[in-house]
């Protein structure tokens, strides 16, 4: 049955208030969950966010109590981190089987540099039908891993495989993002041997299973969640304070609020943000962390469209990323795809109501702050697509005092 979201909008007027916390990093949960594999015993986890995501990897490990090598098609061929799985299971059960992992369309995602770095680690891969088996011939061994480009799962799958390899595994361009380190420091402080975290070198020690010994995982804040708050915030917020969650990990984005003309004060777990009348334009290139996120590229669009002058945002990461563009234009954003990594972005524009279906989970939820800004009540479908990184926003951002509610759709 599906949902969909009734937004009705604010008319370009600033008047949510109050706050907002953060629930567990979506980012974070779901590599901890595959990460249990590589546990002796159990892991409690804490802090974890209750959306869509969290359950589609509950049921994939759930799946592996029957057969402990094959994940579950029907899921992992919709769920992009499934692929994060393989690594711990090929690496402590031998093999592993899976599909080629589905989810948001956002142009080619090889899994190339996976089966790669699994290849150089001793493993044999045979592609069937689109299904992958590989094989670790034995323990997976150590290998000297170097990556053409930088990918956050692709350097999470491979440094949990090598947790219970055989030798010393080095990963170089490695993603910095501060979830990787976050979970590097728990496995470390279970039993593996993990370094340079926050490096773009990895070198992973092999050994044995590991032991959590009752230390709980507490999920960190989401810091997509966040930036996702503090653009709604400049965009309809007269006076809004964004809870549990760490400013540091967000420099860049807030920056950038600031540079346009947004009020932001910052403590080690707040940002109080204050709209400003008027928004002065600014340019946008996403970029692996420390950078923008690509995560954030489709709110801080809208954020844009709300901006004097013209500017860009450069797309560095995926292609394809720019889907929602047209339905924003039909609503009366000036914005224009220039390739399918920039698009040219001309305001202030005034937005209108209009019926929306979500394209992905971070697209699905700029049309949720489009519709909030625009004049009349819009619709934003498959609310399914939000509900994978956002936990019960509607209830959420209703006591910031936006009229929003969820009701089911044909």
């Amino acid at each position: 049955m599906r949902e969909r979201f009734v937004v009705e909008g604010l008319n370009g007027q600033k008047k949510l208030q109050g706050e907002i916390a953060v629930r567990g990093a979506k980012n974070a949960v779901l590599k901890i969950l595959p990460a249990t594999v590589l546990f002796a015993d159990e892991v409690e986890l804490q802090n974890v966010p209750h959306i869509e995501d969290v359950d589609r990897m509950r049921e994939l490990l759930e799946g592996l109590k029957t057969n402990q090598t094959i994940l579950r098609k029907d899921i992992a061929e919709r769920f992009r981190a499934s692929i994060v799985l393989t690594g711990p299971v090929l690496a402590r059960y031998g093999a592993v089987e899976f599909p080629f992992p589905g989810g948001c369309v956002l142009g080619e995602r090889a899994i190339d540099l996976f089966l790669n770095g699994f290849k150089a680690m001793g493993a044999s891969v045979v592609e069937d039908d689109s299904y992958f088996k590989i094989t670790a011939n034995g323990k997976l061994k150590g290998a000297h891993i170097i990556f053409p480009l930088v990918s956050v799962t692709a350097t999470e799958t491979l440094m949990m495989a090598a947790v219970l390899a055989e030798g010393e595994t080095i990963i170089e361009n490695a993603a910095m993002e501060p979830e990787i380190g976050y979970l590097a420091e728990f496995l470390n402080s279970c039993g593996a041997q993990i370094s340079g975290m926050n490096t773009p070198v990895l070198r992973i020690q092999g050994g044995e299973l590991l032991r959590a010994e009752g230390k709980p995982f507490v999920v960190p804040p989401d810091r997509i969640e966040t930036g996702s708050f503090a653009i709604l915030a400049a965009l309809a917020g007269k006076d809004v304070t964004i809870t549990n969650c760490d400013p540091s990990w967000l420099n860049v984005p807030l920056s950038l609020l600031a540079q346009a003309g947004v009020l932001v004060e910052t403590t080690q777990n707040t940002i109080r943000i204050r709209g400003a009348s008027e928004y002065r334009m600014v340019p946008v290139r996403t970029h692996e962390y420390p950078g923008f996120p690509t995560d954030l590229q489709a709110p801080m669009a809208v954020f844009m469209s709300q901006c004097a002058g013209e500017g860009s945002i450069l797309e560095t990461i995926f292609d394809g990323r720019f889907r929602y563009v047209d339905d924003l234009v039909v609503m009366g954003a000036d914005m224009t795809v220039m390739n399918p990594h920039r698009i040219l972005i001309r305001g202030p524009k005034k937005l209108t109501r209009k019926n929306l279906e979500s394209p992905d989970l971070r697209g699905g939820l700029a049309y949720l702050l489009a519709a909030t800004v625009a004049e009349g009540t819009s619709t934003i479908d498959n609310a399914y697509l939000i509900d994978r990184g956002y936990e019960r926003i509607e209830e959420r951002l209703s006591k910031l005092g936006l009229s929003i509610k969820r009701e089911t759709s044909q």
